[in-house]
C-alpha cells in the first residue's frame, strides 16, 4: 500500500461525500472502520498487494478509510497513525469540520439522528460532545471547513488535497467573506476590509478578484500593495518555522466583506508569489 488516507471529523460535515470523491479518484474505500482495526487492515492490504503482484485486481496502492466518533477506542487513532508512519506507510488525515449552525441545519433537513444523541440531550449538545471527543484529531492532518461550501466544491477540494505531494508542507491560501463567517480551518486570518472596495464601483461590482479590471483597480491602490507586501514578508519570515515543525498543511485565510474582490485578488497574488518555491493550493470559498 503506497498511500493511505484517513477521513474523519464531525458527523454531518461531509465525510461520505469525501469518501465518494476519493473512490471516484481511484481509491479503495472502507467506511466506518473501528480505530482499533486500522493496523490490521493496513497489514492485510499490504500483504494482499504482495500476493497480487502487478495485477490490477486486489492491488491496493491507494486506500481511503473513514473513521468517525462511533468508532471503538477513537482516542487511540493518533497512536495507530504514528505506528503506520513508522512502518513507512504514507498516511494522510483529512479532518472535516463545520460550525454548529450548519450542522444543526443539515441534520434537521435530512431528519437524521445524530450518532451521539440521547433522549436527554439536544442536537446542539450532541454536536458539542462530539467536537470535544474529536478535539485532538484535527492536529493530525488537513482540516477542511465545510460550513459554507457545496457538495461539488467539497469534492473538488478533496481531489486537490490528495493530488499534491505529501512529503512536505503545502501552503493553502483561501479567500472568504467575513459576512459569511471566518473559516474554521484557518491557521492565520488576515483582515483586509479596511482597503478600498471595488464593490462600490458599479463597473466592477459583478466581477471578481480574478478579473483584469478588478486587479488593475487594486494594483493602483498604494495601501493595497503595502498590505500585500507586508503579508508576503510575514509569511516568508515564519514559513521556515512551520516547515521545520513537520506540518503537512498551513492554511492562510484572507478575508474581505463579501469574499469576491479584495480577498480573491490577494489570494491569487500570494499564490503566484509562493508557488515558485513552495507547494501551494488555492481556494475561493465564496466564488461559485
Amino acid at each position: 500500500m503506497k498511500q493511505l488516507i484517513i477521513v474523519t471529523g464531525l458527523s454531518g460535515s461531509g465525510k461520505s461525500i469525501a469518501l465518494h470523491a476519493l473512490e471516484d479518484s481511484g481509491y479503495y474505500c472502507i467506511d466506518n472502520l473501528p480505530a482499533t482495526m486500522l493496523p490490521q487492515i493496513a497489514e492485510h492490504l499490504q500483504s494482499e498487494n504482495k500476493r497480487s503482484g502487478n495485477l490490477n485486481v486486489n492491488n491496493y496502492d491507494r486506500v481511503a478509510i473513514s473513521i468517525d466518533s462511533r468508532s471503538a477506542a477513537i482516542e487511540t487513532l493518533p497512536a495507530h497513525i504514528e505506528q503506520l508512519k513508522l512502518q513507512n506507510v504514507s498516511t494522510q488525515v483529512l479532518f472535516l469540520e463545520s460550525n454548529v449552525e450548519t450542522l444543526v441545519k443539515r441534520f434537521s433537513e435530512t431528519r437524521r439522528k445524530h450518532p451521539l444523541s440521547k433522549d436527554t440531550t439536544t442536537l446542539a449538545e450532541s454536536i458539542a460532545v462530539e467536537r470535544e471527543l474529536l478535539s485532538n484529531l484535527g492536529n493530525l492532518g488537513h482540516v477542511i471547513d465545510t460550513s459554507h461550501i457545496s457538495a461539488n466544491k467539497l469534492r473538488a477540494w478533496i481531489k486537490d488535497a490528495v493530488s499534491s505531494d505529501h512529503s512536505g508542507l503545502t501552503v493553502l491560501f483561501t479567500s472568504f467573506g467575513f459576512k459569511h463567517g471566518i473559516p474554521l480551518d484557518a491557521d492565520f486570518v488576515f483582515d483586509i476590509r479596511c482597503l478600498p472596495n471595488p464593490h462600490y464601483d458599479v463597473k466592477l461590482r459583478d466581477l471578481t478578484g480574478r478579473d483584469i479590471e478588478v486587479q488593475s483597480f487594486l494594483r493602483n491602490q498604494t495601501n493595497v500593495q503595502e498590505m500585500l507586501n507586508d503579508i508576503k514578508h510575514y509569511i516568508e519570515k515564519w514559513l521556515p518555522c512551520f516547515i521545520s515543525d513537520n506540518r503537512s498543511y498551513l492554511t492562510i485565510a484572507i478575508g474581505c466583506t463579501g469574499g469576491q474582490h479584495r480577498s480573491v485578488y490577494f489570494v491569487e497574488q500570494l499564490s503566484q508569489h509562493f508557488v515558485v518555491n513552495q507547494r501551494v493550493l488555492t481556494r475561493h470559498r465564496e466564488l461559485k
